[in-house]
C-alpha cells in the first residue's frame, strides 16, 4: 500500500467524497485505512465498568483504500504515487509535480 499512518488524504467517492483527513490507521491486509472524522458511524456500547452509563459513541470506520488519494506537501493536490529508488531506498514520489513524499 503507498498510503502511510499520518498521511493527509483526500475522498475520491462515497458520501464523504472531497473530504481531507489524516490517515489514524493502516490495515495493508485488508487494503483499508482509518481516516480522521471520515465515514463516521455510530456504535452502539454496553454499561461496562469502566463506562457505567453505556450508550451511543461515534467513531471512524475503515474506507477502502481505492476511495482515497494522497494530497501532495508541496502542490496541495490529491496525487496518485509514484516509488522512486534513491540509494538502494524507496520514495514515494508525486506524479503531478514530481516532489519527494518522504
Amino acid at each position: 500500500m503507498k498510503i502511510k499512518k499520518n498521511d493527509k488524504v483526500q475522498v475520491l467517492a462515497g458520501k464523504d467524497k472531497g473530504a481531507q483527513g489524516t490517515v489514524i490507521r493502516s490495515l495493508p491486509r485488508k487494503e483499508r485505512v482509518v481516516v480522521e472524522k471520515v465515514n463516521m458511524i455510530t456504535k452502539a456500547q454496553r454499561p461496562t465498568q469502566a463506562n457505567p452509563q453505556g450508550g451511543l459513541t461515534h467513531k471512524e470506520a475503515p474506507i477502502h483504500v481505492s476511495n482515497v488519494a494522497l494530497v501532495c506537501p508541496k502542490c496541495g493536490q490529491p496525487t496518485r504515487v509514484a516509488i522512486k529508488r534513491v540509494d538502494g531506498k524507496k520514495i514515494r514520489v508525486c506524479k503531478k509535480c514530481g516532489a519527494d513524499i518522504d
